[in-house]
């Protein structure tokens, strides 16, 4: 059996499939029009594109590789220099600033009310 939300009663009712699967007198009406395409320029595939795409950067994976495995005693987090200290320092900052402040509430929160 199919039911259908009733607007007058409130309740639920029995109805027939055509009903139950269309609530609330909507219908299904005309095919709606295609979107607009979201990209500009078509996809191409890889076999069309010839030797050297456009969009395609330089290969940096040998650079990292290179930089990445020197044996310096760096860290491999910290190896791209300073923006890598710098937001290692802010991350560890921030962490033990947070962890500071739960306990500082969780103190405050374990003290009893003064009325």
């Amino acid at each position: 059996m199919y039911y259908k939300f009733s607007g007058i009663t409130q309740k639920l009712t029995g109805a027939g499939p055509a009903v139950a699967y269309n609530p609330q007198g909507l219908r299904p009406g005309p095919p709606a029009e295609p979107p607009a395409m979201v990209f500009g320029t078509p996809t191409k595939v890889l076999s069309e594109a010839g030797p050297a795409v456009e969009f395609m950067g330089a290969n940096k994976v040998p650079d990292f590789q290179r930089i990445f495995q020197t044996s310096d005693g760096v860290p491999v987090h910290l190896k791209r220099g300073y923006p890598d200290r710098l937001l290692y320092r802010t991350t560890m900052a921030l962490t033990v600033g947070g962890a500071l402040y739960c306990l500082v509430a969780l103190y405050f929160a374990a003290q009893p009310n003064r009325k």
